[in-house]
């Protein structure tokens, strides 16, 4: 019989690389204590509650994560069910493409050490125009191939017409909450904390209970020289 994660539980697989295991539809009274188990950790109202699948998927586009090439791997529908995870994506720098030889790989070396991940420290984009609502920083930093303890850092924007993104695993903001950003503005650097396996960025994406689909503006990133240089 399929077993209902408790709201820890649902925390240590949001925003990060930790699979779910298959979930059933909880109960409205599950879910309020989900609700009240998350909010217990400090999240503000709606992260991390249950989505329900969508009939139809829609999409948002969003401004590019890095100045750099980045590749993405997405949640597929049904894996994840929280808002803010479900069909979200986790996105890494890819570099070697110092010759003209060679193969795009995500990190120097044996990846053993922070710093040998072309992503570490890396500054992070805005991903929409709208206000900064949410921010949580988690101190710790990861060893790559271990997690650590969630809740990751986080960062919750808003936009004018309700869509709600979510970064995480990000460090050193430099905004703050209220403070209003313009898409592809630097609002923080890469990181590698809670549930992350090494230095990455989780973006997810939803409106009210629906979680949305992202997709990057390729516009936005036809003007960037990093993008295209290669």
């Amino acid at each position: 019989m399929k077993k209902i994660l408790s709201g820890a539980m649902m925390l240590a697989v949001m925003m990060g690389n930790l699979s779910a295991p298959a979930l059933a539809k909880p109960t409205a009274e599950q879910r309020h204590k989900m609700d009240q188990q998350l909010k217990a950790m400090g999240l503000p109202p709606g992260l991390g509650r249950w989505v329900d699948d969508p009939a139809e998927i829609h999409q948002v586009t969003l401004a590019p994560l890095f100045e750099k090439p980045f590749a993405c791997s997405e949640h597929p529908l049904g894996q994840l069910h929280g808002a803010g995870d479900a069909l979200g994506t986790d996105c890494m720098v890819v570099g070697g493409f110092e010759s003209d030889h060679g193969f795009a790989k995500m990190y120097r070396g044996d990846g053993t050490k922070n710093t040998d991940w072309y992503g570490w420290h890396t500054p992070v984009h805005a991903p929409i125009d709208g206000v900064v609502k949410y921010i949580h920083l988690n101190t710790e930093t990861n060893t790559p191939g271990n997690m650590g303890k969630p809740p990751a850092s986080m960062m919750l924007f808003e936009r004018a017409d309700g869509v709600t993104v979510v970064y995480a695993h990000l460090t050193e903001p430099v905004v703050k909450v209220g403070d209003h950003v313009t898409a592809g503005q630097v609002v923080a650097i890469d990181g590698n904390n809670g549930v992350a396996r090494n230095p990455h960025i989780h973006v997810g994406a939803y409106r009210g209970g629906e979680p949305l689909q992202i997709r990057w503006d390729l516009r936005a990133m036809g003007k960037i020289p990093g993008m295209t240089d290669n």
